[in-house]
């Protein structure tokens, strides 16, 4: 009998922490990009299908139900189970949401696609802007921390503004619009969850892991009205967005007549560019500064939708838009600054989970009270309303940031 020598398995080889920290960025890009693809798509759908509006909104809420169920219940778990391994689950999960998409196309199969694509979404963002920080500390030791939350927050509004953009190409210019785009990312997702494994980890993981229990807020309680601020104000901010990822079409044919795939989705891309790039172009401001501007910039979009919705005007409802996206890009990153300036290290990606958990929250209700309340009002007064509601949960949250 011949002796057999079993061989050690060859570890898999790292990158540098500084390069691991553009593959978490590309692959967090990558599938923010892929949740917002079917903003342009849905009305495809509806052409299709002959269903209302409404079940436009129920779609788009089973991803807001997804995120906040997976926030809830896996949001912070990469505290002590480590980032690379949930975000790599997170893309695979993407990665099966796109399939799910190309397999089952019927309002059920996309009410199921919505809602895995919003559990890995869950997963994922409060861990990967929590390892792009730890990341870019270890690569980068002497640079000021506040850059990585630019650089993540940007990611993360900049992955939102490139859906709607490829989405309203492919419906445009594609010859199976209901199916390219899906199968393109699907095979970028597979690519991203093989680089995301070969990035370093930065949780030193625990031999005798702690007894799971659902998300929860462990701050002390001087500093629970601010975080409650900061995640009202998140809230309203992702309504926003919100607005623009389920009904750009829906608003765009009913108050201005513009039935363009294309247009819709450069009027979503518009609005998240302009999001991404407040950020960039006013990150020397002091945190207060950019929280009060962003306050500015909302409500003077939250003003001017439901006037260009009402007036037909095209070029108002855009301008609105956009301001209303510059404003939610500075309220949403000085929230962020505020709850990670809130939290202790062992716990940054719990509380961070839990303020993500409020922001997709109000991807779900506001939008859902929109899309039923079209079926009997019109266009203009639902933003009314929605309006209304925005600038309230403005108002009460700005001060308790503000104190900060």
């Amino acid at each position: 009998m011949l002796n057999t020598v079993t061989l050690p398995r060859p570890a898999l080889r790292r990158i540098s922490h500084g390069r691991g920290f553009w593959i978490i960025a590309a692959a967090y890009a990558a599938s923010l990009a892929f949740s917002t693809v079917p903003t342009p798509l849905y009305v495809l759908y509806q052409q299709r299908d002959g269903f209302p509006t409404y079940v436009v909104t129920i779609v788009f809420a089973a991803y807001a139900v997804g995120v906040m169920g997976s926030l809830y219940l896996a949001g912070h778990v990469s505290d002590w189970l480590g980032r690379r391994r949930v975000i790599l689950a997170a893309t695979l999960t993407q990665a099966l949401s796109a399939t799910l998409f190309l397999a089952w196309p019927d309002v059920p199969g996309l009410i199921l696609a919505r809602l895995v694509g919003g559990a890995g979404i869950g997963a994922l963002t409060a861990t990967a802007t929590a390892h792009l920080s730890e990341l870019r500390a270890v690569a980068r030791p002497s640079e000021d921390h506040g850059r990585a939350g630019l650089i993540a927050t940007v990611v993360n509004m900049g992955g939102l503004a490139l859906g709607p953009l490829f989405g309203g190409a492919f419906a445009s210019y594609s010859a199976e619009p209901l199916t390219t785009p899906f199968v393109f990312f699907l095979v970028l997702l597979l690519a991203s969850a093989l680089a995301v494994a070969l990035v370093p980890e930065t949780v030193e993981r625990a031999e005798e892991r702690p007894a799971y229990r659902p998300q929860r807020v462990s701050l002390p309680s001087s500093a629970r009205p601010a975080f409650f601020g900061a995640a009202i104000g998140a809230f309203a901010a992702f309504a926003i967005t919100g607005l623009f990822m389920a009904l750009t079409p829906t608003l765009l044919a009913q108050g201005m007549h513009q039935s363009s795939r294309m247009l819709a989705g450069l009027a979503s891309f518009s609005v998240f560019l302009a999001a991404a790039a407040a950020q960039v172009i006013f990150a020397g401001l002091a945190r207060r500064t950019q929280l009060r501007l962003g306050l500015a910039l909302m409500t003077a979009g939250l003003v001017a939708l439901p006037v260009a919705v009402t007036t037909s005007q095209l070029w108002l409802f855009l301008a609105g838009g956009i301001a209303a996206g510059a404003g939610v890009g500075l309220g949403f990153r000085a929230s962020v600054a505020t709850v990670a300036a809130l939290a202790e290290p062992p716990v940054r990606g719990e509380v961070l989970a839990a303020l993500f958990l409020a922001a997709y929250a109000g991807l779900v209700l506001p939008i859902l009270l929109v899309g039923i309340s079209l079926i009997w009002l019109p266009s203009a007064w639902a933003l009314i309303g929605f309006s209304v509601l925005e600038l309230g949960l403005l108002a009460w949250s700005a001060p308790k940031v503000l104190k900060r």
